[in-house]
C-alpha cells in the first residue's frame, strides 16, 4: 500500500474463546466495552472480546492485543491484509485477523505487540 496504513492499537487485553457450536451465546459477552466479535460455525462458537469479562473456566487464549486499521475500508480493496500480515510473518509473529463491515483488526499475542509495532513501522505503516 503506497504510503502505508495507519493502525490504532486497541489498548485492552483481549481473549479468544472457543465453545461448543451448540452453546448459547453467554451473558458475560455483553459486558465487553472495547471489543466483541462472535462467530458461529457448525464446529464451534468463537468469541473474541475484552479479556476481563471472560470467566477463568472458559477455554480461552488470553493476552492478545489488537491493531485496528484506521478508517472505513471499501470491500474492493486488494492486498490490504497482505500488506500488514506479510511483514509480521517475516518477523515470525503469528496473527489472527478479524474483519468487520468497516475495517480490519489484526490480533497478536501481548508479548509480541512491541515487536509487531516495529515490524509494521519498518514496512512503512504508521502505528498510533
Amino acid at each position: 500500500m503506497a504510503g502505508g496504513l495507519t493502525l490504532d492499537v486497541v489498548d485492552v487485553p483481549l481473549a479468544i474463546s472457543r465453545l461448543a457450536a451448540e452453546t448459547p451465546i453467554p451473558e458475560w459477552v455483553w459486558r465487553a466495552k472495547h471489543f466483541l466479535t462472535i462467530s458461529r460455525t457448525s464446529q464451534e462458537l468463537s468469541i473474541t472480546c475484552d479479556a476481563d469479562v471472560v470467566p477463568r473456566e472458559v477455554p480461552s487464549q488470553r493476552d492478545y492485543r489488537a491493531f485496528r486499521v484506521r478508517g472505513t475500508l471499501g470491500f474492493g480493496l486488494v492486498g490490504l491484509i497482505a500488506s500488514i500480515v506479510q511483514p509480521l510473518a517475516e518477523a515470525g509473529i503469528s496473527t489472527l485477523n478479524i474483519s468487520t463491515h468497516d475495517t480490519d483488526f489484526l490480533l497478536v499475542k501481548l508479548e509480541d505487540a512491541e515487536h509487531a509495532r516495529s515490524a509494521l513501522e519498518r514496512a512503512g505503516h504508521h502505528v498510533v
